[in-house]
């Protein structure tokens, strides 16, 4: 029996489920003789399996993207849709519809062949992850999904910095911004670790979260207008606000020190608007 999936038996999803596309590539040779043949029965289904099959290859490699996403994540819930599930079920309907009407095996070879590949894909690759991983809503208040919607809107944002500095050509000031990505998911960590954090650490995420992607990205638009200097100057002075309250927000989290969190943030607000870079 082969090992199920997991990130790391199998490597990163990206590498992973390109068999089920390499398997049923005889049948574009099936495909280009019916052409050629002018059999067009032959030809819808040859093409009919081949679009079920590689339909299914595509389900079952986004539902392994979905899975190392949830097995990476403390927090999260089970991917809504079944993908990999259906992916085998494609997977068995078009393995089925290749071996009773163009192999030629009939009704009963077919359907076991079909349900034998089904079987196979969900058996190599495991099944889609089930139910919710976190901690139980009493003990801190908070539902997992109230959880996981914080924290992937949290993530977003931080992808949302990561590819504004992309735009930015000034490698100093992107390494930077990656410091304070980094420092982002520390924070995120300690949430995970204990989801009480979540009540004190919503704001900060919000508001400084919410600040340096504005920053970022208005500085990303209009830096090469800057022929004074003054915008990255701007920019520099938000940063180091943004970037040295990241690093002591983790301590203030564990220290629940609410009072200086808040006032931190009204700094930051301030100095937003009288920076005038987003």
């Amino acid at each position: 029996m082969a090992e199920p999936y997991t990130r790391e038996t199998a490597g990163y999803w990206r590498s992973q489920g390109v068999l089920l596309f390499v398997l049923p590539m005889p049948l574009l040779w099936v495909v280009i003789s019916s052409i050629a043949s002018g059999n067009t029965d032959r030809l819808i289904t040859a093409v009919t399996a081949l679009a079920l099959v590689w339909l299914g290859a595509i389900l079952n490699r986004s539902g392994l993207q979905a899975e190392v996403e949830f097995r990476r994540r403390k927090i999260a819930t089970a991917p809504a849709t079944p993908r990999k599930t259906l992916g085998a079920l494609l997977v068995a309907a078009g393995t089925f519809l290749a071996t009773a009407f163009l192999v030629g095996h009939g009704f009963t070879v077919g359907a076991i062949t079909g349900m034998l590949a089904g079987i196979g894909s969900l058996m190599h690759y495991g099944a889609d992850p089930r139910g919710d991983k976190g901690v139980a809503s009493a003990s801190h208040g908070y539902t997992t999904e109230e959880i996981v919607e914080a924290l992937s809107g949290a993530q977003d944002k931080i992808d949302a910095i990561e590819l504004a500095s992309r735009r930015i050509p000034n490698s100093e000031l992107g390494q930077r911004l990656h410091r304070i990505t980094d420092k982002a998911r520390e924070i995120i960590s300690v949430i995970e670790e204990d989801p009480g954090d979540l009540r004190r650490a919503r704001k900060f995420l919000n508001v400084y979260l919410d600040g340096a992607v504005r920053v970022t990205e208005g500085y990303a638009r209009s830096h090469a207008n800057d022929s004074d200097g003054l915008l990255e100057t701007n920019f520099r002075n938000v940063l180091d606000t943004i970037e040295n309250t990241f690093s002591e927000q983790k301590e203030k989290l564990l220290q629940d020190d609410v009072f200086d969190l808040d006032v931190q943030i009204e700094v930051l607000q301030m100095q937003l608007k009288k920076e005038g870079v987003s």
